[in-house]
């Protein structure tokens, strides 16, 4: 995976009801709203291709600091009714801003691995060794490989009216990311290079978590900028001939949603 600067935010989440739904919302408001905001960069959006949760999003942005600049605050605790809502219909939120510490290979493929762990108790300096020296330039030189990236996480997020809405998040731990134009390159490379033997071997604790995702959407922070954001509010019709409701909700996707529990 090519990354555009030295730090990110990164989700993992899972949403109920009508997926198609939520990928509108995100696609055509979301993204645009938060690559308008000075400090992103990129966004892209995976979805799962094996395990859970379904969806990986990562903001490249200029640095951690992003995430109290009085700009990024300003829109999360005035969210659009349409991104209101959204809120309670996310499950499983794990948010965080991150540094990236080291990279290897080159450019961006369409299938991803993510790998989140921590390390063990005072194994940070040894493990982050491995992982940098021996481990990563493994994997970016398999066939197949395009770049992995290793970034660990900053101070957690400040609470905002968004995560309020939705309930707390959980904290972004360590995170090892790295991505192929041949999906199935990718699975050979993970089970020669981070099998779970070797990583606790090396210094991660046991119930690392692995997801493979694939490519869904991606734009960037300059195409944003000479391209006006879509009318409010969803725009499409269902493959019914329906219209979505001014809360963007499909009929199935509302009976289904339930709040969000409380912070």
């Amino acid at each position: 995976m090519a990354l555009g600067s030295d730090a990110a935010m990164v989700l993992f989440y899972d949403v109920t009801g009508d997926t198609r739904d939520h990928d509108d919302w995100h696609s055509t408001e979301h993204f645009h709203e938060r690559l308008s905001i000075p400090g992103f960069r990129r966004a892209t959006r995976w979805v799962a291709s094996q395990g859970t949760p379904r969806y990986l999003v990562i903001y490249e942005v200029s640095d951690t600091g992003i995430a109290t600049s009085p700009a990024y605050l300003a829109r999360l605790n005035d969210p659009s009714p349409w991104t209101a809502a959204m809120m309670p219909r996310f499950r499983g939120m794990v948010r965080g801003f991150c540094d990236r510490l080291a990279s290897a290979g080159f450019g961006l493929g369409q299938a991803a691995l993510a790998l989140r762990f921590d390390p063990a108790d005072g194994r940070e300096t040894a493990l982050c060794d491995r992982l940098v020296q021996e481990v990563m330039p493994a994997l970016a030189a398999s066939r197949g490989l395009a770049g992995c990236h290793l970034l660990s996480p900053a101070a957690p997020p400040p609470m905002t009216r968004e995560q309020a809405i939705r309930g707390r998040d959980t904290p972004m731990p360590w995170l090892l990311l790295a991505t192929a134009y041949d999906a199935e390159a990718l699975d050979r490379a993970a089970a020669l290079h981070l099998g779970q033997n070797m990583l606790e071997a090396i210094g991660v604790m046991p119930g690392a978590i692995a997801g493979r995702y694939r490519l869904h959407c991606m734009a960037d922070a300059e195409e944003v900028a000479r391209t006006p954001p879509h009318p409010p509010g969803p725009r499409y019709r269902r493959p019914d001939g329906s219209k979505p409701s001014e809360d963007g909700l499909s009929p199935a996707s509302r009976a289904s949603s339930a709040p969000a529990e409380g912070c």
